[in-house]
C-alpha cells in the first residue's frame, strides 16, 4: 500500500520523514506529491532524500517514489524522462531515482489509497478536486492542516454522495517546525499528533468500547476497566488481510499514524479530537492575528495588558459560539433557554472550551512558543493568503445563526484582510 502525501512543507515533510522511518517499505510505500517537475527533479537531485533537524542533530529517511501533482504534466515529464534514458546510457548516479515508474505500477491514473493533506487550508478544497480521478470510496483521506471548515466544505461541494465518499481522518498537530532549506525541516517544538476518524455514513462503528487488559483488576475489582480504541472494530482479524475490504485503507492508514511514535501521534474518538480542534482553533484565532497585525514573536504578546484584554474576548466569544452549538446539537430548549444557560453556567459545552479553559490554553502556548514567529506573520511577511477565513472566519460563521456579537474575533478578521490588503511595510517614503 502507498501513502501519498500532498504538502511538502514543514509538517508535510515531519510526516513523510517520520512515516519512511516506521513502514515497512517491502509492503508500504511513501510517495511525494510534488508541485511541477522542478521541484521533482530538485528531490531527484538529493535522491529524495528528508532531513529533519532536531537540537542540531539531523536525521534522515529516503523515499522511493515521487509524483507531479499535474497529471498531464506527469505523463508529459515520463515521456521526456523515457527518451532521456533511451538515448543515454545509465550512469552510477541515478537521475530519475524517486521519480514516478509507470513501468513498475503500470500507470499514474492509479487510485490513491491513502491521501495526507498538509496544506494550507484555503488550497485544500481545490487540491482534492484535482486529485478526485484518483479518488474512490476505498480511499482514505487525512486532513493535517490548520482551522476549521475544510472537512464541511468538501463534504459540501466534493464528496455530496455518502456512499461515494471517502473515509476522513481529521487531525491536529501541535508540533513546531520550520524548513530551514529543501527538504530539510527544524523540529523546533516536539509535540503530538490527535487524530480520529470522521463517523462512517454506512454505519460502521470505529469507536466501539473494547476492554484492555489490566492486571490491576485483578487486584483491585471496583477499578472500572480501562476503554481503547481497537483496529479490529475498523477490519476484524476474521478480515485479515483482506484486500477487497472497503475499510483496509482506513486500517492501514490508522495503524502507520498509530506508530508515529516520534510524532506522539495518538487516536482518539472523534469527539475528542473536535475538542482538541476546537481549542487549537481559539489559540490560532489569537496568536495568528496579533503576531501579523503587530510583526512579533508569540511571546511578546505576554508583555502587552491590552494584547491579554483581547485574548480574554476572543476566548469569551467562541466559548460561548461552541455552547450555542452545543445546546443545538442536542436539541435542548429555545433560543432564549439557551442562551440563559450559557450566561448562568450550564452549558453543555466541554469544559475545555469553558472562556477559562481556552484562555488558559492561549496562554500556555504562547508561553510555549515565545520565540516562535506565527505562520500568519510568516505569510503576511511574503505577501501570501492567510488562513484568517479558516480560523476567525470560522468562528464568526459558527456564531452567526445565534445572533452572537462576535465583535473582537471579527476586528481581528478585517483587520488582517486589511493588513494583507495595503502592505504598509512596504510603502516607500521619499
Amino acid at each position: 500500500m502507498h501513502f501519498h502525501v500532498l504538502g511538502l512543507g514543514p509538517v508535510g515533510s515531519l510526516v513523510s520523514h517520520h512515516l519512511c522511518k516506521t513502514l515497512d517499505t517491502t509492503k508500504h510505500g511513501v510517495v511525494l506529491i510534488h508541485k511541477n517537475a522542478q521541484q521533482l527533479k530538485r528531490a531527484n537531485s538529493v535522491e529524495n532524500t528528508l532531513k529533519v533537524e532536531r537540537q542540531g542533530v539531523v536525521d534522515t529517511s529516503t523515499t522511493s517514489l515521487s509524483e507531479i501533482f499535474d497529471l498531464a504534466k506527469q505523463l508529459r515529464y515520463e515521456k521526456k524522462q523515457a527518451k532521456h534514458l533511451s538515448r543515454n546510457k545509465p550512469t552510477s548516479h541515478n537521475t530519475t531515482a524517486g521519480a514516478y515508474n509507470p513501468n513498475a505500477r503500470d500507470s499514474p491514473l492509479l487510485p490513491i489509497e491513502s491521501l495526507i493533506v498538509a496544506l494550507k487550508a484555503y488550497t485544500v478544497v481545490d487540491s482534492v478536486k484535482a486529485l478526485l480521478p484518483r479518488l474512490t470510496p476505498t480511499s482514505t483521506i487525512v486532513l493535517l492542516h490548520n482551522g476549521m471548515g475544510v472537512y464541511e466544505r468538501l463534504v459540501e461541494d466534493v464528496f455530496r454522495n455518502p456512499e461515494q465518499r471517502p473515509h476522513f481522518i481529521v487531525a491536529v498537530n501541535n508540533h513546531g517546525a520550520w524548513n530551514k532549506d529543501f527538504f530539510h525541516t527544524v523540529h523546533a517544538g516536539v509535540g503530538s499528533i490527535t487524530f480520529g476518524i470522521v463517523a462512517d455514513p454506512r454505519g460502521k462503528d470505529f469507536e466501539a468500547p473494547v476492554t484492555e487488559k489490566d492486571d490491576k483488576n485483578i487486584r483491585n475489582p471496583n477499578r472500572k476497566p480501562m476503554q481503547s480504541l481497537s483496529l479490529d472494530n475498523i477490519v476484524s482479524p476474521q478480515e485479515g488481510d483482506d484486500s477487497s475490504s472497503p475499510y483496509r485503507t482506513l486500517h492501514n492508514t490508522v495503524a502507520a499514524l498509530s506508530n508515529l511514535s516520534g510524532l506522539n501521534a495518538t487516536w482518539k474518538p472523534i469527539s475528542h479530537v473536535e475538542t482538541a480542534m476546537k481549542r487549537k482553533l481559539v489559540v490560532n484565532s489569537v496568536i495568528n492575528p496579533l503576531t501579523a497585525l503587530l510583526g512579533c514573536r508569540n511571546g511578546e504578546l505576554l508583555e502587552s495588558a491590552e494584547a491579554r484584554k483581547i485574548i480574554t474576548r476572543v476566548c469569551s466569544e467562541a466559548s460561548r459560539a461552541f455552547a450555542m452549538q452545543a445546546q443545538e446539537e442536542e436539541g435542548f430548549g429555545d433560543d432564549r433557554e439557551k442562551k440563559v444557560r450559557i450566561r448562568s453556567g450550564l452549558s453543555r459545552a466541554s469544559p475545555g472550551l469553558s472562556a477559562e479553559a481556552l484562555e488558559g490554553e492561549c496562554l500556555r502556548v504562547i508561553e510555549a512558543t515565545a520565540d516562535n514567529i506565527s505562520s500568519m506573520l510568516s505569510d503576511v511577511r511574503v505577501g501570501s493568503y492567510t488562513e484568517i477565513e479558516y480560523m476567525n472566519g470560522y468562528l464568526v460563521g459558527l456564531a452567526r445563526p445565534f445572533g452572537l456579537g462576535m465583535i473582537t474575533t471579527t476586528t481581528l478578521l478585517n483587520l488582517v484582510k486589511l493588513r494583507t490588503s495595503i502592505p504598509l511595510d512596504r510603502l516607500v517614503y521619499k
